[in-house]
């Protein structure tokens, strides 16, 4: 595996710890942020397995390509599912972190299947 999927990779796996984090502490702000597009607040912490399995995949395929494209995969799904759904509730304001992840999440991708 090249440097490039190695640095992505493991960028967007701690990305995604950070943000399974913020999930499981069902803070105000986040379950509000949650709330705005239609996801109960019960839902959240079947989210943040979601993203961390997403990161163990990136980890894991660091050593094994298949479960890192499927990872990457899972995540690109993921992340298009998510910015669907603010983009649906008119949530704009909230669609660049998605993105970002999205982007991270194809960069994964890219880089795992051309490795």
């Amino acid at each position: 595996m090249d440097v490039a999927a190695t640095v992505v990779s493991v960028l967007l796996a701690a990305l995604l710890v950070v943000t399974a984090a913020r999930k499981l502490s069902h803070r105000p702000a986040v379950v509000a942020t949650y709330r705005r597009v239609g996801v109960p607040e019960e839902r959240l912490n079947q989210l943040a397995v979601l993203l961390l399995a997403g990161a163990a995949g990136l980890v894991v395929g660091l050593w094994w390509e298949p479960v890192g494209v499927a990872a990457a995969a899972a995540l690109v799904a993921y992340f298009l599912l998510a910015i669907g759904a603010h983009l649906r509730t008119r949530d704009t304001a909230n669609v660049p972190m998605p993105a970002l992840y999205l982007a991270l999440s194809a960069a994964a991708l890219t880089l795992h299947l051309a490795s």
